[in-house]
């Protein structure tokens, strides 16, 4: 095995913090991968990695050796790409993560425009509405929308989506049609709550004066998904704050009512994110390009 070759499998260790993790996110034998760590630290006479049963973690000879890794490995790619010419010889894998609708309804119609243009990169596409662990999941680029906590990642802002209240036709023929925030009162809404808490977000508002605020809603189903949230609406189960892309069909046909138009929440912020630790090798840096001109 080339060495190269084993200070890959050696990142992707490091990275996933586990063999096995690894060792599916190279698409290799554990056997391969543990064998190719014993290799190099055999090589160098020193310990890069510290196992236990639940984990593993690097050595103070790991972390540098790794740092080199890191530099090598993106110095090979960028050389690489400069032979690329207008980009069509790029290979290898990228792996992204993607909002549930959003990965359905905009970016996966438009994917194949990017794979003809690059017809040698393969992309590993989750969707969900969870907050993945770029480093240790591997992930090289992600969509999120809302504001950014995690000073771990580097943001790239693309746009700005505008939010509405709605709610099915059935549900508001049935509970009235709210006129003010007081009305509230005497509905019900479809919470969504977090992945990272477990707790039900609030109703968000701008009040009169430009100012963000939250009341909390009653409601008897909760969800942890974008597309259970529009589903669990639709089936008249309560009001519910979303992205206006994506809902227009159901407007257009009365499925859907906006309400509330004058207390809307604020525009979601739509950020593309990677790791600080995480060199975007050529291939990563064509698909954030393309991906920030899809999202725009």
């Amino acid at each position: 095995m080339d060495q190269f070759k084993v200070m890959q499998i050696f990142k992707a260790v490091a990275d996933c913090k586990s063999f096995t993790q690894a060792a599916e996110q190279l698409d290799l034998p554990k056997p391969t991968v543990t064998n190719a760590v014993q290799a190099i630290e055999q090589q160098l006479g020193v310990r890069l990695l510290q196992r236990t049963t639940r984990k593993v973690s690097l050595t103070v000879e790991g972390s540098l050796y790794l740092e080199r890794c890191s530099a090598l490995l993106n110095d090979l790619e960028n050389i690489n790409g400069l032979f690329a010419g207008d980009g069509r010889l790029l290979g290898g894998t990228v792996r992204v993560d993607l909002p549930e609708r959003l990965a359905h309804l905009i970016v996966i119609p438009r994917l194949p425009e990017f794979l003809q243009r690059h017809p040698n990169i393969q992309v590993r596409l989750g969707s969900n509405d969870r907050f993945a662990d770029l480093v240790g999941e591997g992930i090289d680029c992600a969509v999120r929308g809302g504001t950014l906590r995690d000073s771990t990642l580097v943001a790239r802002h693309i746009a700005s989506m505008e939010q509405i209240n709605v709610a099915s036709r059935a549900y508001l023929d049935r509970c009235g049609r709210p006129q003010t925030l007081d009305d509230l009162r005497h509905h019900t809404a479809v919470n969504f709550f977090s992945s990272q808490t477990g707790r039900d977000l609030d109703w968000e508002y701008v009040d009169a004066d430009g100012v963000e605020r939250t009341l909390s809603m009653r409601s008897q189903v909760s969800v942890s998904g974008t597309e259970a949230l529009l589903a669990s609406c639709v089936a008249g189960l309560g009001l519910i704050q979303a992205p206006r892309q994506g809902l227009a069909p159901l407007l257009e046909s009365g499925q859907l009512e906006e309400v509330l138009p004058q207390w809307r929440p604020a525009p979601l912020p739509l950020n593309i994110v990677y790791s600080h630790n995480r060199h975007l090798s050529p291939r990563v840096r064509v698909f954030v390009d393309w991906l920030t001109g899809v999202l725009k």
